[in-house]
């Protein structure tokens, strides 16, 4: 995997502009803040991504892969506001949960997701070498 940092860009933070990768791709589809049964323990937005990031972790496992394997985030937020906010817990359950790796990454405020009490839903795309 290569991370993609034109000279003279601003390096960002918690993401990266772009990776290149090759090998076996594995898709996850969006991951929100219910455990392994169907069940919310908080409507907390940061518990809620926690959740979701060790969701991702699990789904992966199943592949062979692990959170250094991803290439390619997605996240689908309910307020931007709670979001930035939420910044600080975010980036520690990140750091955590997923370590130093930070692939290329994009945050988009929907006006809805499918289960109500989802706050946060977030899709990976990861290359195992």
């Amino acid at each position: 995997m290569k991370i993609l940092q034109p000279p003279g860009w601003v390096r960002p933070r918690g993401y990266a502009n772009g990776v290149a990768a090759r090998g076996t791709t594995v898709y996850v589809s969006g991951m929100i803040g219910w455990d392994s049964q169907g069940v919310f323990h908080t409507d907390d937005f940061a518990g809620q991504t926690r959740q979701a990031l060790h969701n991702i972790v699990e789904v992966l496992a199943e592949a062979g892969a692990r959170p250094e394997h991803i290439v390619r985030m997605t996240w689908y937020v309910l307020d931007k506001r709670e979001y930035v906010a939420a910044w600080p817990a975010i980036g520690a359950a990140y750091r955590e949960i997923m370590g130093a790796h930070y692939p290329a990454m994009t945050a988009v405020q929907v006006a809805g997701l499918v289960e109500d009490r989802a706050r946060v839903e977030i899709e990976v795309t990861a290359v195992l070498p």
